[in-house]
């Protein structure tokens, strides 16, 4: 449900955009954006079947149950808007959800919003919601993307209230370096609103629309980077304050008060981190300049991206502390030690036992006497038989010098280490394939002998290598079949998870997917000895990373340092 509300809201246009950023915006805009604007403007609602004023061309009709390229099901309308829909729809073929945007290929916006969804799909970095497909077939023109039906966009997060500062920080810092990397590819966004950012069940944060929102309203802009900086900061002042920081209401938020101008976060709500306020307002813009004046502005996503880094990391808050249940307490533990206690007047105190008087009489004296003696007598046989059993006992555990030789040299072999196995080759292996290389220049790094070298994997937004694979590793080519006792591995950075996996030893040439390597131990740490439980003989073993650790700057990554291969 969450991703059916944000449909609606991520295809209208920015009604809540700055007066003065509207009118840098109106010089590049064609009267197709203008007539979208109006439409936006007056609230035109999801589910209404109108002809596109621009092209002249009428929407095509669609249902549920409608199938594309005989593949994908449409399942529900989201939007309907300015002569384009967008569906929930279903990938028959592989058996997931998919969202499509459709509109005829007579529209004026089907060429470029075909081009846009195509150069989107090129970048293929996990941060934004991936275009699966962009055709043009029977005079559509449609663009199938990711659907994330545990994810949660911005807008609804900010129903709720605003933001943990680290959540925030978590989302000024993900959403600039992911954008830093669209723009180094060409790409902006020019429609980053609340309803284009999700969060994930892990806390990642992804973009949606990338190019394909924009293409879809015809929207264009001088400065891209300086406006997708700007929409940056609108979504950190948003996420601080739950106010939309012009004086427009926009995307369920209530705007500024009217004549007041743009006022810092902190001083819009108490409480809020200092340094993220002063970081909105560098991104934010105030009649053409900068909004802080005590920093420099951040014009570009890079710039924000920098100044987000510099900033001393926000820590997620402690956990709250839980009372233990109730237990019962000792009179130490209640202060009464040593204290006589208050009993209950109901409580019933027992008889005071008389032991019975000591033997006084001539008969109980020799009865004395007599039990004193052969207690002496039992004592003195006890320790005649204790002595005799030590020295028999140390007479036999006294061995002869031959069996002492045979022993020492038994508990040689035992503790005797493995022999080293030289590791021939090394490849970096990714289950989505070759194409997907994971630092290869690096590798040898990892078992060169030098412990002050490493190999590491790509960088990821969580542990799990964002929901993306099960893992990456390192594939060793021992030279031939034989032995292997122990792997030892070395990290770097943090506690990691690793598998170690073996082809089976009829195997001739250097395996290519997961499944040819199974599983034999496993274990975590910096330092991790991995020793099958029972005979192993192979020639191609698998370090496989399941768990990595974090490091500064909130993403995840690997580093190995060190591999031995002992027999």
């Amino acid at each position: 449900m969450a991703e059916r509300s944000t449909a609606a809201v991520d295809v209208a246009d920015n009604s809540g955009e700055k007066p003065s950023a509207a009118k840098a915006a109106k010089a590049t805009t064609d009267g197709v954006a203008k007539a979208q604007d109006a439409a936006d403007t007056s609230g035109a609602a999801a589910g209404s079947e109108r002809q596109d004023a621009a092209s002249g061309g009428t929407e095509p009709d669609l249902h549920s149950g409608h199938k594309l390229a005989r593949r994908y099901r449409l399942e529900e309308c989201v939007t309907r808007l300015d002569g384009f829909s967008s569906w929930r729809a279903v990938d028959e073929k592989l058996r997931r959800a998919v969202g499509v945007h459709i509109l005829p290929s007579d529209h004026p916006r089907a060429r470029s919003v075909l081009a846009a969804a195509r150069s989107a799909a090129l970048l293929g970095d996990p941060r934004f919601v991936q275009v699966l497909d962009a055709v043009e077939e029977n005079d559509l023109v449609y663009v199938v993307h990711e659907w994330l039906p545990d994810a949660v966009e911005l807008t609804a997060l900010l129903a709720a209230g605003p933001l943990e500062a680290h959540d925030a920080y978590q989302l000024v810092s993900q959403v600039s370096q992911a954008m830093t990397a669209a723009h180094r590819e060409g790409l902006s966004h020019l429609r980053l609103t609340p309803g284009a950012v999700l969060r994930t069940s892990t806390g990642q944060y992804r973009i949606r629309g990338l190019a394909v929102n924009a293409a879809l309203r015809g929207i264009r802009a001088d400065r891209p980077q300086r406006t997708d900086t700007e929409a940056i900061g609108a979504l950190l002042y948003a996420a601080l304050t739950q106010r939309w920081p012009y004086e427009t209401d926009a995307y369920g938020l209530s705007g500024l008060p009217k004549d007041v101008g743009l006022i810092a976060p902190d001083q819009v709500r108490a409480g809020v981190h200092r340094g993220l306020s002063e970081l909105a307002m560098r991104a934010l813009v105030n009649d053409g300049a900068t909004a802080s004046r005590q920093e420099p502005p951040c014009t570009t996503p890079d710039e924000l991206a920098a100044a987000v880094a510099e900033m001393p990391r926000v820590r997620p808050p402690e956990p709250a502390f839980t009372a233990p249940p109730d237990y019962q307490r000792t009179t130490y533990q209640q202060g009464t030690y040593g204290q006589p206690q208050t009993l209950p007047h109901t409580a019933v105190i027992p008889p005071v036992v008389v032991p019975p008087p000591p033997l006084q009489s001539r008969t109980g004296k020799a009865l004395k006497w007599t039990v004193a003696a052969l207690l002496i007598a039992a004592l003195g046989l006890g320790s005649w038989q204790v002595a005799d059993h030590v020295l028999n006992r140390d007479e036999s555990a006294d061995p002869t010098p031959t069996q002492q030789s045979t022993q020492n040299d038994d508990d040689k072999s035992a503790t005797k280490p493995g022999k080293p196995i030289k590791i021939v080759n090394a490849r970096d292996f990714d289950p989505l394939g070759q194409d997907q290389s994971e630092n290869p220049e690096d590798l040898q790094n990892a078992y060169d002998g030098d412990p002050s070298t490493s190999w590491h994997t790509s960088a990821y937004f969580s542990s799990d290598f964002g929901r993306l694979k099960s893992g990456v590793g390192i594939i060793l080519d021992l030279g031939k079949v034989q032995q292997v006792g122990t792997v030892d591995v070395s990290f770097l950075g943090g506690t990691t998870g690793v598998e170690l996996r073996a082809a089976s030893a009829d195997t001739q040439s250097e395996p290519t997917s997961l499944d040819a390597f199974s599983k034999v131990a496993e274990g975590s740490g910096e330092k991790v000895a991995l020793k099958p439980g029972k005979e192993l003989m192979t020639r191609y073993v698998l370090v496989w990373l399941t768990d990595l650790p974090s490091e500064p700057g909130g993403n995840y990554r690997g580093k190995v340092s060190e591999i031995q291969v002992t027999s």
